[in-house]
């Protein structure tokens, strides 16, 4: 029985930086709208459980993954404008601090 080689980890010193030097502020204020906009999906009823396929918690984990999933796109394509707003506050937050 052979054990398979482990996989190598590349190095941090070839990892280039991103162009975009705020490229993860949009991504964390992206993620905040989209994380919104889940909750929102999810009081607004989307994704609510019918029990017509028995419910449970299979089918409660499949709507929350689903809910998800559709807030994510939502947020990608614009969503509310509430990650660009977000994202101006934070860049606004980081450049005070220095």
């Amino acid at each position: 029985m052979t054990v398979p080689a482990p996989t190598p980890v590349p190095s941090p010193t070839l990892i280039q930086p991103p162009s975009d030097p705020h490229a993860r502020l949009r991504e964390v204020a992206q993620e905040l709208e989209a994380a919104f906009l889940s909750e929102m999906l999810k009081h607004a009823g989307l994704g609510e459980a019918r029990e017509s396929f028995g419910g449970g918690i299979g089918e409660e984990q499949m709507s929350s993954m689903i809910r998800t999933q559709q807030a994510n796109a939502l947020a990608q394509r614009g969503g509310l404008g509430l990650a660009e707003q977000i994202f101006q506050s934070l860049v606004r937050r980081e450049g005070a601090g220095q």
